[in-house]
C-alpha cells in the first residue's frame, strides 16, 4: 500500500488516496491502530484516507491512533488539501471535502508554485454551556467535534497526562471530548496544551485551536483574530464579527512517501 506521511505543526498523519489504493477488502480502523504504531508501524496520530465523493469534490475519512473515527480534524484537512491540491491535474486552489462534520471548503495558500499554508472555512462553533470537573471550569464547544475548554494562568499547575484522560472519558461526555488548557497571553494571543481523544497529548489540535478562541472570544478574553501558539507552532485563527464561520489558517508539509506491507 502506497503511502504519504505529513505533518500539521507536528500533528502527524499517514494518508492513503482510496481512489487509487484498493482497501475494500481491509479493516481501516484496525490498519489505522497498526499504521500509527511508532515502534511497529508508520508512526503518527492519526490516518487520512482520501475517497471520491457525491457530495463534495473530495472525501476524506479520519481514523484516530486507537482506530476511532473522528468527525473532523483541522490539522488532517491542511494536510489533505495540500496533497489533494499537488496531486491534482485541475490544480484548484478552492474546492470542498465530505467530513464527518459536513462539507469543507479549504483554500491552499500558494508561494511561487509551492503551497506555503492552506486556509480552512471551519463552520460556525456551537456553544454547549460551562460545566466543572474535578474542581476545573471548562467550556464545551463544538466545531463538528467535540472540546473542553480550560483557560488557566500557569501550565505547570496542570498535569495533562493525569487530567486529559479522566476529562476524555468522563460520563459527562457520551462519545468522549478532546481536551484544551489555555493560557491568554494578550487580547490577541494566546497559548494552548492539547489532550486529543483517541489519541493523547499531542503537538497540536486545528479544532482545538478554533474551539479555544471562540471560548476566548465569547468571554471577552481576546479580540476576534487570534495568534494561537501550540507546542507543535502556530494558528491563525479568525473568527468575525458576524459570528458565522471560523477560518483557520495554518501550515502543512510532506515528510515523506513510501510503501507498507500488511
Amino acid at each position: 500500500m502506497n503511502f504519504i506521511k505529513m505533518q500539521g505543526l507536528g500533528n502527524d498523519f499517514i494518508l492513503v488516496d482510496a481512489r487509487q489504493e484498493n482497501l475494500s477488502e481491509i479493516d481501516v480502523s484496525t490498519l489505522a491502530v497498526d499504521v500509527c504504531d511508532r515502534h511497529f508501524g508508520i508512526g503518527g496520530d492519526g490516518l487520512l484516507v482520501i475517497l471520491p465523493s457525491d457530495k463534495a469534490d473530495v472525501k476524506m475519512q479520519i481514523f484516530n491512533s486507537d482506530g476511532s473515527e473522528p468527525e473532523m480534524c483541522g490539522n488532517g484537512i491542511r494536510c489533505f488539501a495540500k496533497y489533494v491540491y499537488e496531486s491534482s491535474s485541475e490544480k484548484k486552489e478552492i474546492f470542498s471535502v465530505e467530513t464527518k462534520a459536513g462539507v469543507l471548503v479549504p483554500a491552499v495558500i500558494i508561494n511561487n508554485g509551492i503551497v506555503v499554508a492552506v486556509e480552512v472555512d471551519m463552520g460556525a462553533p456551537k456553544i454547549l454551556g460551562d460545566i466543572e470537573l474535578y474542581g476545573i471550569r471548562f467550556s464545551e464547544i463544538s466545531m463538528g467535534n467535540p472540546h473542553a475548554i480550560a483557560f488557566v494562568d500557569d501550565f505547570s499547575k496542570i498535569s495533562i497526562i493525569e487530567l486529559g484522560p479522566k476529562i476524555e472519558n468522563d460520563t459527562h461526555f457520551p462519545y468522549r471530548t478532546n481536551v484544551e488548557f489555555v493560557k491568554v497571553l494578550g487580547d490577541q494571543e494566546i497559548e494552548i496544551k492539547v489532550w486529543e481523544r483517541g489519541a493523547g497529548e499531542t503537538l497540536a489540535c486545528g479544532t482545538g485551536a478554533c474551539a479555544a478562541v471562540a471560548a476566548a472570544i465569547l468571554s471577552g478574553k481576546t479580540k476576534r483574530r487570534v495568534l494561537v501558539h501550540l507546542p507543535g507552532g502556530n494558528l491563525d485563527i479568525e473568527w468575525p464579527e458576524d459570528n458565522a464561520s471560523i477560518v483557520m489558517r495554518g501550515p502543512a508539509e510532506k515528510v515523506f512517501e513510501g510503501r507498507y506491507f500488511y
